[in-house]
């Protein structure tokens, strides 16, 4: 019998860490070479691993909503034949998991992506003292992870005259709490201190807050009520939401946008009357049966159509070249709202696509990015987005480049409003669009020829044929 270990992957793209969102597995099942064991999270997306060899689940390393590092064991498989490494992982998994191991024929990996060659094995730690040694034992890596209460207080935070082992996240976290890590116990793999360990030290430090002690022994024990429950409503006020994953990749693109790229913003509001017209003719015309005709479809199809009018519009700016880098190609972004954070997958050769695959390939996009299966793949070189903030009921906004685009479109809220129309004042569909685009690219003249093209476009929508 042999025991396994699957490691991380390495994603590529420059990312070293992923959050384990679910297990699909635990202690005791039996998984064969290629089934899907979990879901982990990475700065872009969300991607289910699965496991190269057969055998039964021995231990995960690690509990859901953990950040692992890229070449760490997540989880260990017994397995059949070649006994020589059995016994020394069988008896301590976590030690063979910090250990060098020897070259395997295979390395798990996920389809499409290399292997790290760099190594993410910690520095070794000093002997722990004789009740940290007896708590681990042989006990499977998660129960050592989480002790029981009565046996936590025991614990040494740490050895004397060692400095804690921290991310650089925690130590800020336990920094702005003004926590001290030496005072904290660890409990992640390792004796690492993680995030938990630090809230958990900050919790009972409030504890004594609550009442100081050289006024405990002159004030009744009724009077100490209302003070306490001031403290609990304090603790309430505020929540601390980590950011990581989708959200902190997206926060940090978009400072690096706003100050990188000088933006322009631009507006226009127009008569969209006849394309929402347009689009309930669509929405019953039997060539487009079965597939989603909305306002979105024609506003990205007027899209490509101004950008095949206006072809400077599609470029981007290479730093290091000085360079201005024209694209024939439209690789078109739609930016799309998700649970974990807002993404922009973008549609690959968009202006190559008939109406109809266009319609096909937003569906596919859409249903793709709410259910968090987005890949890395599909939000890489993208050209121009749109994003329909009108969802939301909004008239219009300031969006910011994606990075590495020369321009962004957002879509206000279509809404009946009185309107001057041959001569006369009627209700008509109105909509407002802005454009913010890279000044470095797009200078005033052809931005706002760009934008006023998608407008004609959509006010006339007889001119998705005549200007194609």
């Amino acid at each position: 019998m042999t025991i396994r270990e699957f490691k991380m992957p390495d994603v590529g793209e420059g990312l070293t860490e992923a959050e384990i969102l679910k297990w699909y597995v635990q202690p005791g099942d039996t998984v064969t070479d290629g089934q899907v064991v979990c879901e982990v999270e990475t700065a872009k997306a969300a991607v289910e691993l699965p496991i190269p060899f057969d055998g039964v689940v021995h231990a995960l390393l690690f509990e859901e909503g953990t950040t692992v590092d890229v070449g760490q064991v997540i989880i260990s498989v017994r397995t059949e034949g070649g006994a020589a490494e059995a016994p020394a992982q069988e008896a301590a998994p976590v030690a063979a998991a910090e250990e060098p191991a020897a070259p395997e024929a295979r390395q798990p990996v996920l389809v499409g992506y290399g292997v790290s060659t760099a190594s993410t094995k910690r520095r070794p730690r000093k002997a722990p003292a004789p009740a940290v040694a007896a708590q681990n034992g042989t006990a499977a890596p998660v129960a050592a992870a989480a002790p029981a209460a009565p046996v936590l207080p025991a614990v040494p935070a740490q050895p004397a005259g060692e400095r804690p082992l921290a991310k650089p996240p925690v130590r800020k976290l336990a920094k702005d709490l003004g926590i001290d890590l030496a005072s904290v116990v660890p409990t992640g793999d390792g004796g690492v201190v993680t995030r938990e360990d630090v809230h958990a030290a900050a919790a009972a430090a409030i504890t004594p807050q609550a009442a100081p002690a050289p006024a405990a022994a002159s004030v009744p024990a009724p009077a100490q009520a209302p003070a306490a429950a001031g403290a609990s409503v304090r603790e309430a006020r505020e929540t601390r939401i980590p950011v990581k994953g989708v959200r902190k990749v997206s926060a940090q693109a978009m400072v690096s946008s706003a100050f990188t790229a000088p933006h322009v913003t631009e507006f226009i509001t127009f008569d969209v009357t006849r394309t929402m017209k347009l689009v309930q003719e669509l929405k019953a015309d039997p060539d487009l049966a079965g597939l989603r005709v909305n306002p979105l479809l024609l506003i990205a199809k007027a899209v490509l159509v101004a950008i095949r009018r206006n072809p400077d519009v599609n470029a981007s700016w290479d730093e290091a070249a000085q360079e201005i880098v024209l694209k024939h190609y439209v690789n078109l972004g739609i930016a799309a709202a998700t649970p974990r954070g807002l993404i922009v997958p973008n549609i690959k050769d968009a202006d190559a696509k008939t109406l109809g695959e266009l319609s096909t390939a937003l569906s596919e996009l859409v249903a793709t990015a709410r259910d968090g299966k987005t890949s890395p793949a599909d939000m890489q070189n993208g050209t121009i987005t749109i994003t329909n903030v009108g969802v939301f009921g909004v008239d219009t906004g300031t969006p910011i480049l994606n990075p590495g685009e020369s321009a962004i479109l957002a879509v206000g809220a279509i809404k009946l409003q009185p309107w001057v129309h041959k001569g006369k004042v009627k209700p008509r569909h109105v909509t407002t669009l802005a454009l913010s685009f890279d000044h470095r690219l797009i200078d005033g003249e052809l931005g706002s020829r760009f934008l006023a093209d998608i407008a004609a476009v959509l006010e006339h929508p007889r001119r998705l044929i005549t200007w194609s």
